[in-house]
C-alpha cells in the first residue's frame, strides 16, 4: 500500500510549512498515472497526521488527468484514460507524458492562534 508512504510525505511537507500554526486542510495534485486510491490515501493521511500539526486536517484530492504529445502528430496533446500510452489519433507509441505523474502539495490551509499583549 504505497498510500501509507504518500501519506506520511504529504504530513511531513505540511508540518514543516504549518509554522506554529495549525494545518485545518491540505491541497493535493495527484496524476492519474500514480495510480493512487483516494479512500486509502485519506484513510492513511488521518492516521499519519494523529500527534502532529496537521491532525483533523481536510486532504483534498485533485486528479490531474493522463495528456499526452505525440512526436509523430507533430507534438499534438491528446487526453488519455488509462493505458497505453499510444496517441489515438495516430496509434503510435512514441510519445511525451505532459501532466498524470504529478504528485504534489499544492498548497494548506492554516490556522494560527493570535496572541494579546498587555
Amino acid at each position: 500500500m504505497h498510500e501509507l508512504a504518500i501519506a506520511e510525505s504529504v504530513v511531513r511537507v505540511a508540518s514543516a510549512h504549518a509554522q506554529g500554526g495549525r494545518v485545518t486542510a491540505v491541497y493535493v495534485r495527484v496524476g492519474h498515472l500514480r495510480q493512487v486510491v483516494p479512500d486509502a490515501l485519506t484513510f492513511a493521511f488521518a492516521l499519519v497526521a494523529e500527534g502532529t500539526p496537521v491532525a483533523d486536517a481536510r486532504l483534498e484530492l485533485e486528479e490531474v488527468p493522463i495528456v499526452i504529445a505525440c512526436r509523430a502528430c507533430g507534438g499534438a496533446e491528446h487526453g488519455l484514460d488509462g493505458f497505453p500510452l499510444a496517441c489515438p489519433a495516430c496509434g503510435g507509441f512514441d510519445v511525451t507524458v505532459v501532466s498524470g505523474e504529478e504528485l504534489q502539495v499544492d498548497s494548506l490551509e492554516l490556522e494560527h492562534e493570535l496572541t494579546r499583549s498587555g
